[in-house]
């Protein structure tokens, strides 16, 4: 369950969140706020996961709370502005939803916050630490949205210094990561490492001609240090020739 205060100085807005949160059984309301000196408060005295916060507000605005408040649970700006969309997410928002809210739009927001409550209030024990490696997606920081990438959409990775691109069926992720930190949360029978620049996803290899991995319209260099490799763990056991048919 995840426990929620909505932020706004106006009543119908207040309500109309609320009518919003009673709809979603992962979602409790635990108060309504006027404005964020009120949170303040609240944050003392109850455990609170998501802030569905309204920005032009008297006494404090949205904004304003985001810069000084410590370490502030999730947070869904909701407003009728959308000029503070960048500055928002700049501060790490969860989501924006622009006044007037539709329950679609909001059903989507929450649902993101779930996904990112699981995996933000996982138990770090050891076995939990393997069904976490087990499961069949991951979350990562995009510039300033959290992405959900599912190992099995994954085509390849590619390192640029202190950061990756995760090349996907959707399309192209990037994050401030280290490969050798991915790599680790990778599995070795899925995934092989072609060269130290590139991770690719096994199944999704296409082709191989020389130094080179294809995969759709993507060419990935294969390094000499992992040729061998690479033919004797893609290649060698599904290699049918005269000699097998002979």
């Amino acid at each position: 369950m995840i426990n929620c205060v909505i932020i706004d100085d106006e009543p119908l807005a207040r309500e109309g969140i609320a009518s919003y949160v009673r709809e979603i059984d992962f979602l409790h309301l635990t108060a309504t706020c006027k404005n964020p000196i009120e949170l303040m408060k609240l944050l003392d005295e109850h455990p609170i996961d998501l802030i569905f916060l309204d920005i032009q507000m008297p006494k404090m605005n949205g904004i304003d709370f985001l810069k000084i408040v410590q370490k502030p649970p999730m947070v869904i700006i909701t407003t009728a502005f959308p000029t503070y969309a960048l500055e928002g997410f700049q501060l790490n928002v969860l989501d924006y939803l622009l006044k007037p809210i539709t329950f679609d739009r909001f059903f989507k927001s929450v649902n993101k916050a779930k996904d990112y409550h699981q995996l933000i209030t996982k138990p770090a024990t050891p076995d939990t630490s393997q069904m976490e490696k087990h499961a069949d997606y991951f979350f990562i920081k995009s510039g300033s949205k959290y992405e959900k990438i599912c190992f099995d959409d994954i085509l390849y990775v590619e390192a640029m210094q202190n950061y990756i691109n995760i090349y996907t069926r959707k399309g192209k992720y990037v994050t401030l990561l280290y490969l050798k930190s991915l790599e680790q949360n990778l599995d070795p029978k899925a995934f092989i490492r072609v060269h130290k620049s590139f991770i690719v996803s096994i199944s999704k290899i296409e082709g191989i001609e020389g130094n080179e991995i294809f995969i759709q319209s993507h060419r990935i260099p294969i390094s000499r240090n992992y040729h061998e490799q690479v033919i004797e763990q893609v290649v060698k056991n599904k290699l049918w020739d005269k000699i097998k048919f002979s």
